[in-house]
């Protein structure tokens, strides 16, 4: 820094051209009670400047005796509209190589690079900084326009409100409906999470465990017809005509476009964030509700973990959602979820996967053969990646007459939930992103046989071999003799 802020803790500042942006700069500061020097080169306004008792001094900030005002200055902020003038002060501040901080006003994106070319910390264009601007108060004014109408919709729905996750949900979908519950509830209105399929992978049913999340399971709850209202959330991986939906949907929140757009009264899809959760927190925030520790603690875990811990796809938002539920979460709670004790059902899957693991390049394919809990295909799928020189694996099981598979990539030029789509859609259900995928196949269609004690290895064997051969196709390796790196 410069030699004036030697033994001096207070930062001092210059401001160069004192036009409206320089003059709403100096107020502000003054009245942060900084330290201010003002350089103008017309005598009157310096003149009306130090009728304000602000310390201004007349000065044409084009010289180059202009760094002569500025020794004891450590941040020199350039703000006259002249454009020019401003190239000049900041080479002058430059060729004489002060190490001051420099925040210099543009006209251009043309005069943006040739500031930082002349040696600007800070370029400032104010035409970007009122779009910029004018940008955040739309997104605001949208925010609260659609909470309005929210509002309204629960309001006037009547006493009960059905929340329907998708399939086998994961914590965002768990916990967007266990926020958006909450705030049902705080309108007066009392609403039932209802998913169909299984809460089974071991974080997930140590999350609803933990935070006591009241869920039902489709075939136990009420016809949704008894329902006044029926709201759907993070629902973009199933299509509408799937969910076997007797009634219209009315409010759908999601983070991700449905190949099958939903039919709903109220509709916010925000593809700009990387969570359900994320757009739940902004709508707890724009209704002026303070979630409780179990809500907050649920929707931090659902930022996290559709976010691989902000290691994947974090937005702003994401980060600054996360941050309001911070204070709010249990987070002793948080560390029990993220570290559940493995089954045994989990343990002997990862045994098999590991066994029986073949590895082509850096994707690695392996079969847990016929297992009990299909969800621990996705656990053995995610400590398999971990292994040295893997970038993608794959994990095959049979369950229920049918065949599933988890997918875990780490290689951004890949999206494996598009590999899967694209491989195995005509055969059964695919559904992913870039870092993780499942499928869901009828056992049989590649063999044309039933499953039966008596073919139970057979049919092993040849599912194995045409699921794994069709997908290091789809990866675009070769798959028919690769190195299997088993260790025996």
């Amino acid at each position: 820094m410069s030699s004036g802020a030697s033994g001096s803790a207070r930062t001092r500042y210059a401001i160069l051209g004192c036009g409206s942006v320089g003059h709403a700069v100096a107020e502000e500061l003054t009245e942060r009670g900084k330290d201010v020097l003002i350089l103008d080169r017309d005598e009157s306004r310096v003149e009306a400047l130090r009728d304000q008792d602000l310390n201004a001094r007349v000065q044409d900030i084009a010289e180059p005796d202009v760094v002569d005002e500025l020794d004891d200055r450590d941040i020199v902020l350039i703000l006259a509209s002249d454009v020019e003038a401003n190239k000049a002060a900041v080479s002058a501040v430059r060729e004489t190589g002060g190490d001051h901080y420099v925040v210099v006003r543009a006209s251009d994106p043309v005069s943006e690079d040739e500031l930082r070319e002349r040696g600007a910390d800070v370029v400032i264009n104010p035409s970007t900084v009122i779009a910029d601007s004018a940008l955040q108060s739309l997104e605001t004014g949208e925010l609260e326009y659609m909470a309005r109408q929210l509002a309204e919709i629960i309001e006037e729905g009547g006493d009960r409100m059905a929340i329907l996750t998708h399939d086998n949900p994961e914590p965002d979908s768990i916990a967007s409906a266990t926020a958006l519950q909450a705030i049902a509830e705080a309108f007066g209105v009392d609403a039932d999470i209802i998913y169909s399929g299984d809460v089974g992978h071991q974080e997930n049913r140590a999350f609803v465990n933990l935070l006591g999340i009241d869920l039902l399971a489709r075939g136990e709850a009420p016809p949704l017809s008894e329902y006044e209202t029926v709201a759907a959330v993070d629902l973009a991986k199933a299509a509408a005509e799937d969910l076997d939906l007797d009634v219209s949907i009315d409010i759908y929140l999601d983070h991700l476009e449905s190949e099958v757009p939903f039919d709903a009264r109220f509709v916010d899809v925000r593809t700009n964030v990387s969570s359900t959760s994320t757009i739940l927190t902004k709508y707890l925030q724009e209704f002026d509700q303070s979630p409780s520790e179990a809500v907050a603690t649920a929707l931090l875990y659902g930022i996290r973990a559709e976010t691989l811990d902000f290691k994947r796809d974090t937005t702003p938002a994401d980060l600054t959602a996360a941050a309001y539920l911070h204070p709010f979460a249990n987070h002793d709670t948080l560390e029990q979820v993220e570290s559940p004790s493995m089954s045994p059902e989990t343990l002997d899957v990862l045994a098999e996967a590991i066994q029986n693991r073949e590895v082509q390049g850096s994707h690695l394919f392996s079969t847990a053969g016929f297992i009990r809990d299909r969800e621990a295909l996705a656990q053995a799928a995610q400590h398999l990646l971990n292994l040295e020189g893997i970038t993608t694996t794959a994990v095959l099981g049979i369950a229920d007459e049918k065949i599933y598979l988890a997918a875990r990539s780490k290689d951004i030029r890949l999206n494996i939930g598009n590999v899967l789509d694209e491989a195995f859609s005509e055969m059964g259900d695919a559904a992913g992103h870039s870092t993780q995928g499942s499928l869901e196949i009828p056992l049989g269609i590649f063999t044309g046989i039933e499953a039966s004690g008596e073919n139970r290895d057979t049919l092993l064997h040849l599912t194995e071999e045409a699921v794994r051969r069709k997908l290091f196709d789809a990866l675009g390796v070769e798959g028919g003799s690769g190195d299997n790196s088993n260790g025996s």
